[in-house]
């Protein structure tokens, strides 16, 4: 669907699996090469895996395993499945490994205790963790209640928000590792006396952004959430002493965490008690917090290291079955090369080295896994899928405990085995206290060029405007590779097509006679799915996962709060340990929208909502982000391409976009079926996957 008036839209990127796109290599280049003094790229993609094996790889030479392992086979096994791109590890092994700061942990839990030193105390360290590209999590659960009594001052305490906003703060001036802000997460028990106030702190949209914050359930809260009639109250307990702070209605509190989560997508929920009824270091320390993203629990003062197998590439020669003797060897390497960073690692912190290195907990994941089912021809949403989930993340714990024993055989157990879940009779020793994780792969999925985590994809297409030497009217297309190949073995490839899939992100919309249902039925996006689908795959892992999950339960605009509530119970129903939801656009509406005229229109099909920047709601919802960042001169030739319903909203929006001054000149092209919350540092558009914000085509990033 080019416009006569401009040039052509540049070809669309294609890649094969294992190769770096153009894409990636932007992204690489602009947040992971090394640079010179002066700003100059000084490193190739290539040097970068070399550097990052070598180093990684060195522990292998030195005690207390010097001669057990060649570290130069060690490094050319580390340096193969990283250029292949079938493993990566999180962002700050590769920005960092073999560099000043060395430090390669992702994941961080700081303690916060009931006093202005400790809770300082903390505040350095996470200031320390994030300039070098670490994320924190806190639990703000042993701070006193707002107004309790300070006995060495005689004054009164301003309670856990409060401090939440002094970290929040601080997050705001530190550039993460030079790429990114930091980002924390503020986790307060249900049993907390402030636990209301906490619950809505992100309600305006303008505080505390720099957290994500979730809610601790206890069983015993929801024991009282399911209690017939009026017998749903359930204790607050003062953290100080353990004593009775007075009582809430179980429901109540639960529609307030509902009601929010509809509001903004905070809070999440964790659930507290199951994340440590399988802690393997319970005798330790109980787990308190997690990672920002909420996949990763930990104690306090612990790190944890994370990496995710590239499923996508995980196919036989034909590619149309999974190669399990493939997939065995890539997550024996991962799980290898995640026990060596907790070697290699320099730690921002003498008390985190002794608790990390004590439990040894690595997390290796998975990311690739819609390009999986696309290449295997199996809906997301299907039982098919669900079970396929079963098998290979059963697979790969399986594979990943079995290398853990084999390390540990030959490097000793992790230190806390003794006591750990682990020490049983005829119980397996092994080197670490937790083996896989399903993390967020936001940044380094872009490099591998594979899907998200397990998330479905966002957007079967981006399309991109008026970046690097593209002319006026020009466009740079990210088209998912398999509906490239299929398309074009089906003769329905053609600008117009790809103009049209990657202003809609999804097919859903698109008329059958332009693309085939059975193709629609694959290439199913997010915002597609019904929330059911998305809790069953997230169950499915979990299932099969030492940590956690991190998944966003993407809900459409148009969602209510009793969506929400069945999200949130039936994770826990499904043996979750926690759950995200995103409504379409619910943080755009109350910040970035903020004081949008909008002008309501009919048509012969729907009202519209129609607001600059979009706005559209119900039936309408996709198709009027789709119109709302097109060109209005396409809109009109848009109608013939979509089916009946949407065809008839097109001249309507269509007209009401032409009348609107509000719309830029230029901006860039990324109508998708999703958020409308733009990048900072691109102004593309930012997506809710994995529990985290991201960017597909600069890398930004708010998680790992």
């Amino acid at each position: 669907m080019s416009n006569p008036t401009t040039r052509s839209p540049a070809p669309p990127l294609e890649f094969r699996p294992g190769q770096l796109t153009a894409h990636a290599l932007r992204v690489l280049e602009k947040r992971y090469l090394a640079r010179d003094v002066e700003g100059r790229t000084i490193e190739t993609p290539d040097e970068m895996f070399l550097r990052v094996a070598r180093n990684v790889a060195r522990p292998d030479g030195s005690l207390p395993f010097e001669g057990r392992t060649d570290p130069e086979a060690t490094a050319t096994a580390f340096y193969g499945m990283m250029s292949r791109l079938e493993f990566l590890p999180n962002s700050p092994t590769l920005m960092n490994a073999g560099r000043d700061s060395q430090q390669l942990c992702a994941c961080f839990v700081l303690p916060i205790d009931d006093s202005m030193e400790g809770i300082f105390e903390s505040l350095k360290q996470a200031a320390i963790i994030h300039k070098t590209g670490g994320g924190t999590g806190f639990n703000f659960s042993h701070l006193r209640p707002r107004n309790s009594r300070v006995r060495s001052t005689s004054g009164v305490a301003s309670g856990p928000v409060s401090f939440m906003k002094v970290f929040n703060a601080a997050t705001e001036a530190i550039k993460q590792g030079g790429t990114r802000r930091g980002a924390n997460m503020g986790i307060l028990r249900v049993d907390h006396p402030d636990i209301l106030e906490f619950i809505d702190c992100k309600k305006d949209g303008l505080e505390i952004v720099n957290f994500n914050i979730s809610v601790a359930l206890t069983d015993a809260f929801m024991q009282a959430l399911t209690a017939a009639g009026d017998r749903d109250e359930y204790d607050l307990i003062d953290p100080r002493d353990g004593s009775f702070a007075g009582r809430l209605r179980a429901r109540e509190v639960f529609d307030r965490i509902v009601d929010n989560a509809w509001l903004c997508g905070d809070p999440g929920v964790i659930f507290i008690d199951r994340i440590n009824q399988t802690n393997p270091t319970l005798h330790t320390a109980p787990i308190e917090a997690t990672n920002p993203c909420g996949e990763q629990p930990l104690s306090n003062n612990e790190a944890c290291t994370l990496g995710s197998v590239n499923l996508g590439v995980m196919l036989n020669a034909a590619g149309d079955a999974i190669d399990y003797d493939k997939l065995a060897a890539t997550v024996r390497q991962g799980v290898h090369f995640l026990d060596n960073v907790i070697e290699a690692t320099r730690y921002p912190v003498a008390e985190i080295e002794r608790i990390t290195r004590a439990n040894r907990r690595i997390g290796l994941g998975v990311m690739g896994w819609a390009d999986l089912l696309i290449a295997l021809g199996i809906p997301y949403d299907s039982d098919e899928a669900v079970q396929l989930a079963d098998r290979v993340m059963s697979f790969v714990r399986r594979e990943a405990r079995k290398t853990s024993a084999g390390l540990a055989q030959d490097r000793g157990a992790f230190p806390n085995f003794t006591g750990s879940l682990y020490d049983v009779p005829d119980g397996v020793p092994l080197r670490n206290a937790t083996t896989t994780t399903i993390a967020p792969t936001g940044t380094i999925s872009i490099i591998a060029g594979a899907s998200s985590g397990i998330e479905p994809l966002y957007a079967v297409a981006f399309s991109r405007g008026n970046v690097l030497d593209l002319g006026e009217g020009e466009r740079m297309y990210e088209v998912h590779p398999q509906f490239m190949k299929r398309s074009r073995e089906l003769g329905i490839l053609d600008d117009r097509l790809l103009d049209l899939v990657a202003s809609a992100g999804s097919l859903r919309l698109v008329d059958e006679r332009l693309v085939p249902g059975d193709l629609k039925r694959v290439f199913v996006t997010a915002h597609d799915l019904s929330p059911e689908w998305h809790v069953r795959m997230q169950a499915a892992f979990q299932r099969h996962c030492d940590n956690g999950v991190s998944k966003t339960v993407n809900l459409a605009t148009s969602a209510t709060p009793d969506d929400v509530r069945r999200v949130f119970l039936s994770a826990f129903d499904m043996g979750c340990k926690g759950v995200t939801v995103y409504r379409d656009r619910s943080r755009a509406r109350q910040v970035l929208h903020k004081g949008d005229g909008a002008s309501h229109v009919k048509s012969a099909f729907a009202d519209l909502c129609v607001t600059m920047p979009s706005e559209v709601t119900g039936d309408g919802a996709t198709l009027g982000r789709l119109m709302s960042r097109a060109e209005i001169r396409s809109l009109k030739a848009l109608g013939a391409a979509l089916n009946r319903r949407a065809r008839g909203m097109v001249p309507v929006a269509a007209e009401s976009f032409s009348k609107s001054t509000a719309a830029p000149a230029r901006q860039p092209v990324s109508a998708i079926a999703g958020s409308s919350e733009t990048c900072p540092d691109c102004g593309s558009t930012i997506h809710h996957e994995a529990g985290c914000l991201s960017c597909h085509f600069c890398g930004y990033s708010r998680c790992n």
